[in-house]
């Protein structure tokens, strides 16, 4: 399969510039092979290599990746051992990776909650590959998206009660500035992996006008071919953003 990017129709849709995934089916893809939940984790960790790979083929300027959200601390606390254990892998072994691939990593989310050594790996794992330019990786990490909107909505308060923000000059603009994606594009395509159909409190305010593409595919088998055809489906759709279309 090529590696150039695809082209846009006469009547498709640009882009995407920016592409986020819920990558989804891991524990499904272990138990129809009768394997533990953290195989497919592993398997996964494989996709996110692919993926990363892939997009920086593909053109894709931005890709943000949803790891391990606020909710997940509910699993069962070996998965989630488990879950950092490969997070814990991954920051120290996949460097050289990305660096081959152009990347420059940023990990989202709320850092207090997680090990200090995870902590530091993250500072060194941006550190080291932020002079990295050809696609830029956020990976979601303890992210949850209504967690997120609080958070700006007291960090605002606060600016206001101090006289610092004139609460009649909040517009969309300042408040952004408060999200932990601060800085980061939104995304145009948000693709949900394993069949299921619903964002999982993941970017609700930065996917306000995304598309919405969801694939059967278990997130362990995804790869290139599949982001491929999503962008494909991207590319049919008019967006209109509340307009009236051509």
């Amino acid at each position: 399969m090529s590696t150039a990017p695809l082209p846009a129709g006469p009547e498709s849709s640009p882009g995407p510039h920016h592409v986020a995934i819920i990558m989804d089916g891991n524990g499904r893809w272990a138990k129809a092979r009768g394997l533990p939940r953290v195989a497919g984790h592993r398997r996964g960790a494989d996709a996110v290599r692919r993926v990363i790979r892939g997009a920086g083929e593909l053109g894709i300027p931005v890709l943000t990746l949803f790891a391990f959200s606020t909710e997940n601390w509910t699993r069962p606390a070996d998965e989630v051992s488990d879950l950092m254990g490969l997070l814990r892998h991954y920051l120290r072994n996949e460097l050289e990776e990305l660096g081959r691939n152009g990347a420059r990593l940023r990990v989202i989310g709320d850092r207090t909650r997680l090990a200090p050594d995870i902590v530091k790996d993250i500072s060194d794992a941006e550190q080291r590959t932020r002079s990295n330019t050809r696609i830029d990786v956020n990976i979601c990490i303890n992210y949850g998206s209504r967690d997120e909107i609080v958070q700006a909505t007291r960090s605002l308060a606060r600016k206001a009660a101090a006289g610092e923000v004139v609460p009649e000059k909040i517009d969309e603009n300042l408040f952004e500035r408060e999200l932990l994606t601060a800085g980061v594009p939104d995304p145009d395509l948000l693709i949900r992996t394993s069949g299921e159909q619903r964002i999982s409190n993941f970017l609700l305010w930065q996917c306000a006008y995304a598309e919405l593409v969801f694939v059967d595919t278990l997130w362990p088998d995804f790869g290139k071919e599949h982001l491929e055809r999503a962008i494909a489906e991207f590319r049919r759709r008019e967006r209109r953003y509340g307009g009236v279309g051509s």
